[in-house]
């Protein structure tokens, strides 16, 4: 039969390998990226406006990396007095997560919300245009890629959201 020592010798030695194998798998050292978006606004193909968006994100790390950019467009709610306007958050949101280097690609789920203020307004409120996406995207590293692109219904213009990836070292 097994002393209670040896069985305990027997456990702990089993513990350090678990623990030993886990740390090797989970530890990896966290790698940093320069993340580079350009909205561009397309009529007929040519670029027409094009926009620039600038952010930091990292490997092996389970936070957020966010972009904002906008205004607040107040909207009249009907009444007269203090609370008769809301205020509607219009311009860009950008949100990066889970990014992983895969052979010199970064792999990364990004979400993108785009609204604005149309230049057509068939009544006294305003009209509102918004693109939204979300997606896991691979991107090279160092190369401009399209990663999100839609036309606009009522328009001939057409939206594409730009990614370049570059690690830093």
């Amino acid at each position: 039969m097994i002393s209670q020592t040896k069985l305990g010798i027997v456990f702990l030695s089993s513990m350090v390998m678990v623990g030993t194998c886990l740390a090797q798998g989970g530890n990896e050292e966290p790698k940093y990226y320069h993340l580079d978006f350009i909205l561009k606004e397309l009529e007929s193909g040519k670029v027409i406006n094009a926009r620039s968006y600038s952010t930091t994100v990292t490997t092996g790390v389970t936070g957020a990396s966010v972009i904002r950019s906008g205004n607040k467009v107040p909207i009249s709610t009907g009444g007269a007095g203090p609370g008769s306007l809301t205020y509607l958050d219009v311009g860009v949101n950008i949100d990066c997560r889970a990014a992983k280097e895969i052979q010199d690609q970064l792999a990364l789920n990004v979400s993108a919300e785009i609204s604005g203020i149309a230049t057509e307004q068939p009544s006294n409120q305003p009209l509102i245009r918004q693109t939204k996406w979300e997606s896991n995207v691979i991107v090279p590293l160092r190369k401009p890629t399209t990663i999100f692109s839609s036309d606009d219904p009522s328009t001939k213009r057409q939206t594409q959201l730009e990614l370049t990836a570059i690690p830093i070292k």
